[in-house]
Formats: structure tokens, C-alpha cells, sequence
């Protein structure tokens, strides 16, 4: 392929570097003992910016790009688990906030994105090691309600179905927390590389200042 112009020359760099960063970050996530919840945050930034960048168009060729690098580095399934939620949640808010949408919009679909993704990991993951995970989530559930009861001396026993339901509304309010500390950071940071997100709905500014 010949390049004949800069901007076609920037979108080779830009989309080969940007992929690669990505795909590192998840490498190390996935195998560094330390600072998961970082990497989790700054995970999906890269292709986010490349987006923003360089367009949609582009943004898709750096997720294949990243795709197929985790795909041969990683193998078949630890290489794919990084598109849920982050590769598909980067290309959302990414294209969310290149057509300028709101908060609102952006912030519930990615907490939807973010919370079916985490079913998809739950059944790929107990495939994986060989064993139900969510046999653990669910007696974190019941461990939370308990203390719950106890802290507050309610006359309550939970069921089957309120543990399962507990575990479910924690997994949701994770990905509302996780969500919008990414609009947080990015709507901090990218001004410095002179992008612009939409500006936050008023009852969330006093947080983000």
C-alpha cells in the first residue's frame, strides 16, 4: 500500500501505536499481580482517543488490530475477553462523544454494555478455569446481606432469590462506578490533548470538580 498523503501516514501510526498500547495494558492486567484497578481505568483510553482522533472508521481497524495481536498473544479466549467490556465499551463512549452525545446517553448504554459483558466473562472464565464463578459472586451477595441484617437488626432472612438479585445489583453498581469514573477521567485529561467530551449533566459537577 502506498501512502501518499499525512494524514494517511498519521492514521498508520496513530492506529498501529495506540492498538498496541491497549493490548499491553491488557497483558498486564490480566498477568501483574498490582495495580488492577488502574489498568482497568486506563484501559479503555487509548482506543477512546483514537477515535476521537482519527474517526470511527479508524477506530474499528485499531480494534481488529488489537484484537488480532491479543488473538495470537493471549490465545482464543483471554485474547477475546478484553473486547468485553473494554474493547466494545471504548468504541461506544468513543463514539458517543465524537457525535457529541450526553452524559446520559454515553454513561446507561455503557453501564449496560458493561454489566451484560460481565455475564459473557462470568461463563467464559468458569469455562476456562473449570468451575462456576458465580457460585463466588453470589456468596459475596449472601456475605453483604448478612452484615446488612446485622448491622441493622432487621427480622429477615434472605431467599435464594434475594442473594441472586443482591448480586446482580452489585454487579450494576460497579459498572455505574466504573463507567463514570472513565467520563471523570476522560473529560479531565483529554482537554491536554485538545479534545472535548460533552460537558457533565449539572447535578454530577460538583463531583467532577
Amino acid at each position: 500500500m502506498k501512502i501518499t498523503t499525512k494524514t494517511e501516514a498519521l492514521n498508520i501510526v496513530e492506529t498501529s501505536y495506540l492498538a498496541s498500547l491497549s493490548s499491553l495494558l491488557w497483558v498486564a492486567l490480566y498477568y501483574l499481580p498490582i495495580g488492577g484497578a488502574l489498568l482497568r481505568l486506563i484501559l479503555p483510553l487509548p482506543m477512546i482517543l483514537l477515535h476521537l482522533r482519527r474517526g470511527t472508521k479508524i477506530a474499528l481497524e485499531g480494534l481488529l488490530i488489537q484484537f488480532l495481536l491479543l488473538f495470537i498473544i493471549m490465545g482464543p479466549i483471554r485474547g477475546t475477553l478484553f473486547l468485553f467490556p473494554y474493547g466494545i465499551l471504548a468504541f461506544w463512549l468513543g463514539r458517543c462523544w465524537l457525535k457529541e452525545k450526553s452524559w446520559t446517553i454515553s454513561l446507561t448504554i455503557g453501564v449496560i454494555i458493561g454489566t451484560l459483558a460481565f455475564f459473557i466473562r462470568v461463563i467464559a472464565l468458569s469455562t476456562l478455569v473449570g468451575d462456576n464463578l458465580w457460585v463466588l459472586i453470589t456468596r459475596a451477595s449472601y456475605g453483604l446481606i448478612e452484615k446488612f441484617i446485622e448491622l441493622f437488626n432487621l427480622p429477615f432472612s434472605p431467599s435464594i432469590f434475594d442473594i441472586q438479585l443482591g448480586a446482580i445489583f452489585l454487579i450494576i453498581f460497579q459498572e455505574i462506578v466504573y463507567v463514570l469514573t472513565i467520563h471523570v477521567i476522560a473529560y479531565s485529561l483529554f482537554p491536554r490533548f485538545k479534545l472535548t467530551i460533552p460537558d457533565p449533566p449539572r447535578f454530577l459537577n460538583s463531583l467532577i470538580d
